[in-house]
Formats: C-alpha cells, structure tokens, sequence
C-alpha cells in the first residue's frame, strides 16, 4: 500500500499543476464536511418524527377518552431505517352490574298480596305474617354474578389515625373525632371518598384496634367471600339460640359467627355449650378482647353496622339480634328482600312508630338512654332540617327502623351509609333508630338511592323472637316428667273486719271491675306524643 501511495502522487503531480493540487484537496474536505452535516441533520430529524409519534401514543388528543390505549410497532424497511405504526386496541367491556330482574309468568310469588289481618280482637300486638319466598334451589340460583350499581360513589376507603384530637364533641377513641366540618364532608357523595369508619387505629380491622379477634378468627373470616349471618352476645346477656330450616347448601357455603366478650365466653364454657372447637351448633364463636366501649350497647354496635370491614370480602350479610331466632333460609331471605327489589339495603319498618321525634319521646320515656342526650340529639338534627314524618316524605314509608335485622349488600354506596350511620351512634347516643333517618335523607339528597324498609310483620316471619337470659332464669323450671303433684296457690288473706259487718256477701271480695281499669292504666308509661 505505500508503494502504491508512492506511485499515485507523482501519477497525480504528472497530470496536474501545483496549484490545483492544493484547491483539489479543498474540495475533498468540503464534500466530506458535507456528508457528515447532512447524515447528522436526518438523525436529528429521525429523533424528532419518533418523540412526535411518542406523543402521540401517550397523549390523550382532544375528542379523545382517557383510558384509550395504543400500541407502537416498529417495522425494519430494506435500509435499516424504522418506521412507526401507531394501532388502537378495542375500548375495554363496560362494567358489569346487577340489574333485578322480574319473576316468570305463572309464579306464585308474582302477584302475591298479603291477607287482611286475623279479625282476633284478644290480639292487638305485633304478629308475623304471610311472605311469599321462592324454594331455597331457585333463590340460590338468582343470587347474582355481578355487584349492584353503586350511584355516586364507587371507591371507598377508610381513614387511619395513630395521633388522635377530639373535636367539637363526641367520637372515641375507637372511632376517632371528625370534626362537623369532616362530617359535613362524608355526606358530600363523590366518586372516590374516604371516612371514618371505626377500627381508626391499626392497618386491619381486629388487630390492635379495639375490638381486638384472634388472627386464626380473622383469617376465617376473612375467608368468607359470599354470605355472611352474624350476631353477638355481650355481658352473657342472651343464650345461643341456633337456626332452623337451614338448607344443606347453607351450612357449607354461608358463614355463621356469633360474637361474644369474654364475659359471655366464661359463662358458655362453664354451661358446657362451648369447647375446644369454638363452636356451637351452626354457629362459630368468635371471641372479642378489649371491647371499645363500656356500654355493651355501642359494643353491639360494631359487628351491626361494621359487617363490611370485618368481613372484606363477603358479598352479602344478614345481621340479626341475639334475642331473634332464625327460622328461614339466608338465600331465601336475600332473595325476598334484596335481589328481588334490586336493592342493596333492606331493614324493617317499626311497627307502630315511622316519626323520629315520637320515637325519641318514647326512648326517653322508656329510659333507654339519659334523656338530656337524646334531647340533644333530636335538637341537632331539627337545626339540620329533619322534619316530622309526613305523607310529603312518600314513597318513604316510614323515619324509624326496627333495627334488630338487616339485610345488605356490601357495596359502596352501601357500605358508605353504615359508616356514616356508625358515626351518628359514635357522636351521639348509641339508639340507632334516631340517627337512620338522617343518614338516609342526607345521601339520598346526593344520589338515586335508597333504603328497602319492608313490614315488620314480615320480620316476624322469618325471625322469632325470644327472652333475655335473666328473664328466662327468673322463670320457674317445669316440673320434671311424671310428676303428677298439683300445687295449689295460697288461701287468700281475709280481712277480719269485713267478717263483722252483715251486708258483706261472697262477692264484696271481688275487686270493682272500674277500680282494677283505673289500677291497670295507672302501671302504663304514659302516652308520647310527638312535639
């Protein structure tokens, strides 16, 4: 190669002058200056075409819908260069939810009316009656595939608080302390919200927050993933009373969980109800540690109203005292009341009283709760606009639940009303019958939503009522089998001094039949009437 270097400038110096020389090797650099601008420039341009497709793939153009998605391919050509291609996918399926839907022609149930009450005058009371379900088989398969829509909300969580400052006044430390301002706030319905809902301390509702459960409880019920009957039984109050007319399909696949204190733990284990297995008949009983409150009654409240946290991933719950006996099938019963209506809250009507400040008068002549709180209460929410029960309030049938039993969905907008309805209890007195209209109206100003109050004679069809334990203990046992020994009441104490008297007959020891009407009325509470 240097040889041939040697022979090519002499070639080149014998063809050409000296001074062309040098103006041909100008040429040579400028030409190589040329291509160099040039190769440079198309990169640049090369850059700037793929950083405007870019834009293009992740930027939303007006007209455009957010969630829209692309795809960017890139293709080699026959050069080496790239193109892109810029190709849309399908939009996503909208959302899926339950709808209802109508029973077929020919069904019992489709044109089912209730009868006229029994014509027994003897009988005034509260009684049970006709309710037309579908058989177990055919409810379970109508339970629904997809959740209910929830309107004007479908995202809730909930807030956590180590440090916690009471406010203006109520709340716990199990609860927290909103401010009226944050309570305002709760009712002010929003796609995606956050409330307080109790367990306030802690990451998991049921460990270090109050109303503390063992983890091997938690992980059960966290396990639950469809229906949920729950109930609770604080201070031994009650005895366990186990359901009836359970389908087999029901015993496997709903989860039944009674909670109890430790107090009404003891005094299972010492009757012998309770052993090793935690669990009693259908039920499984999960035992709470450091209760939140020192009234048993706000304690009650928690796995009422707060079915949705300590069971995350149920579907649907049946909440019923521990004085109620169940009696009909829990499918049956969602069935009926829930999917039926296509509703996804349910609770009975009161029997006699749908006013909220005749109900209020009636606690506090029943001493229910210290009257001076109630009377604020009520006060409270007259400033915020409560109203008498009217027929203005229709198809509202009625202000004041018989809160012993509820039926519910665990949906947002669902769960959003027994959080707020915890909250009114926790601020205020723990009578949950005073704080549900309120809750209700103020959510139902918001959105298109309401509450299915049904009778509560249907109540009474599926649940049964029975007695507190210390009323059930003070009765005397039954006489044991075979005994055939009649006790005779006492001989009646006669005063001697109607002995002397010669106008007194056998019946001057019968009681005025106008005397013992003004004694029996004189016992009554006295009639409320609503201001």
């Amino acid at each position: 190669m240097y040889k041939e270097k040697e022979g090519l400038l002499p070639w080149i110096h014998k063809f050409a002058p000296r001074k062309k020389v040098g103006m041909l090797l100008l040429c040579a650099v400028s030409l190589a200056v040329l291509v160099w601008v040039l190769f440079v420039d198309k990169g640049e341009d090369a850059q700037e075409l793929n950083a405007s497709i870019t834009n293009s793939v992740f930027t939303p153009e007006a007209g455009q819908k957010d969630n829209s998605t692309y795809i960017e391919s890139i293709e080699q050509t026959n050069v080496g260069q790239s193109a892109s291609i810029v190709q849309p996918l399908p939009p996503p399926p909208p959302t899926v939810y339950f709808k209802g839907y109508t029973l077929p022609p020919g069904n019992p149930c489709e044109g089912f009316t209730l009868p006229p009450p029994p014509a027994d005058k003897k009988r005034t009371g509260p009684r049970p009656c006709p309710v037309c379900y579908l058989p177990v088989e055919q409810a379970i398969a109508l339970m629904p595939g997809a959740p209910s829509f929830s309107p004007g909300i479908s995202n809730l969580t909930y807030i956590r608080e180590e440090n916690l400052r009471k406010t203006e006044f109520g709340g716990s430390e199990f609860g927290g302390y909103p401010s009226l301002m944050q309570r305002n706030d709760s009712y002010d319905l929003r796609e995606s919200m956050s409330v307080h809902c109790g367990f306030i301390r802690g990451i998991r509702p049921g460990h270090q927050t109050g109303f503390d459960i063992d983890d091997s409880d938690l992980l059960e019920m966290e396990s639950c993933q469809g229906v949920v009957v729950a109930s609770a039984i604080f201070g031994a109050f009650d005895l366990i009373r186990q359901p009836k007319n359970i389908s087999e399909y029901a015993k496997k696949n709903a989860c039944f969980c009674m909670f109890v204190d430790e107090e009404t733990e003891v005094f299972l284990r010492n009757s012998s109800e309770l052993d090793g297995t935690m669990r009693i008949g259908l039920w499984r009983i999960v035992s709470v540690h450091n209760l939140p409150y020192d009234d048993p009654r706000r304690n009650g409240k928690v796995p009422k109203l707060l079915l949705h946290r300590l069971f995350p991933n149920a579907r649907y719950s049946l909440w019923i005292d521990a004085k109620l006996e169940l009696v009909v099938d829990p499918y049956q019963i969602l069935e009926r009341f829930l999917w039926r209506k296509n509703a996804s809250f349910a609770i009975s009507r009161h029997y006699r009283r749908f006013d909220v400040y005749v109900e209020a008068e009636a606690n506090k002549a029943a001493a229910k709760f210290d009257n001076a709180s109630i009377d604020f209460q009520v006060e409270f929410y007259k400033k915020e606009g409560l109203t008498p029960y009217s027929t203005a309030k229709l198809p509202i049938t009625s202000d004041v639940p018989e809160g012993c039993v509820i039926v519910r969905e665990h949906n947002p907008i669902s769960n959003l009303f027994a959080c707020l309805w915890f909250n009114e209890v926790d601020r205020f007195t723990p009578r949950d019958q005073i704080s549900f209209a309120i809750v209700r109206d103020k959510i139902m100003s918001k959105t298109n939503w309401t509450v299915n109050m049904f009778l509560d004679c249907e109540r009474r069809n599926f649940v049964v009522q029975g007695y507190h334990r210390d009323i059930l203990e003070h009765w005397a046992p039954p006489p044991p089998p075979g005994a055939t020994e009649i006790v005779h009441p006492p001989p009646p104490v006669v005063d001697e001094t109607l002995q002397t008297s010669r106008n007194v007959t056998s019946s001057s020891y019968v009681t005025d039949p106008r005397k013992r009407e003004r004694n029996r009325k004189s016992k009554r509470h006295r009639k409320v009437i609503g201001s």
